[in-house]
């Protein structure tokens, strides 16, 4: 079946976003994303249930990772729920997220044809002993992979609690105030050893971080896109590259 003008303008437009922002020759090397508005997109696209919702918004992270890694862009971390998600939301929504961050993110990422290197940030202790069985297991299971694309998982994860736990670790290692030092407070952080995210993108058209990568990002540039995540596309991802580009281009 031939393909619809709109989508082979869609196709059009998509490839010459990807050719404008090669061309600029600025990349973040990491990418931070908040995918927020997986119920509302749901609501919007006429489920009955807003909860299904987190299966396509867990799925379209596939989609993210292949647009990073074919346009050269190593290091992702995605905030899928908030300690505050965890404790507010609904028990049996909260079941729903859990479930698909078990059956899709966590299976997908360890099998063997996937490429990314997993990591989690936040408090494990606040998800259920399957959830985090299964990240864990995933960790494991991609911790040999040697391609140079890593992946951080933020769950159960609060910004300001990440610089309390960093500051309490390095005070338990004997860290003392005169050695406290920027560069020592983050190497007790969650995502100690990864790169600080250059972009953050926050999704729904909601403009704010909500505790996301508070320390990391703080030199980061933000951008803020009215898609609900799950409707995401790959002009929006470029549009956020092509932005990122511009704003490096003028410091």
């Amino acid at each position: 079946m031939p393909l619809s003008p709109r989508v082979l303008l869609y196709r059009w437009y998509a490839r010459r976003l990807s050719a404008s922002v090669r061309s600029a020759g600025v990349l973040p090397r990491h990418i931070a994303v908040a995918m927020d508005g997986n119920r509302r997109w749901a609501r919007q696209a006429g489920y009955a249930d807003p909860t299904v919702g987190h299966r396509f918004g867990a799925e379209h992270i596939d989609e993210l990772l292949t647009w990073c890694s074919a346009i050269g862009i190593g290091h992702v971390t995605v905030y899928v729920a908030s300690s505050d998600n965890l404790r507010k939301r609904s028990s049996d929504e909260v079941d729903h997220l859990m479930r698909m961050v078990e059956e899709v993110v966590a299976t997908r990422l360890a099998s063997p044809g996937h490429e990314w290197r997993l990591h989690v940030a936040g408090r494990l202790d606040q998800l259920p002993d399957s959830t985090r069985d299964a990240l864990k297991l995933a960790v494991e299971s991609t911790a040999g992979r040697s391609d140079g694309l890593e992946l951080t998982v933020a769950i159960g994860y609060d910004g300001r609690q990440e610089i309390v736990d960093a500051v309490r670790s390095f005070l338990d290692d004997g860290g003392s105030a005169d050695g406290m030092t920027p560069e020592a407070i983050a190497r007790h952080l969650y995502t100690r050893g990864q790169p600080e995210p250059d972009l953050v993108i926050r999704t729904s058209g909601e403009q704010r971080l909500s505790g996301f990568l508070l320390w990391q990002a703080a030199h980061a540039e933000l951008y803020f896109c009215d898609a609900y995540w799950p409707g995401f596309r790959q002009v929006d991802f470029l549009r956020a590259l092509r932005t990122y580009a511009r704003r490096t281009a003028r410091q």
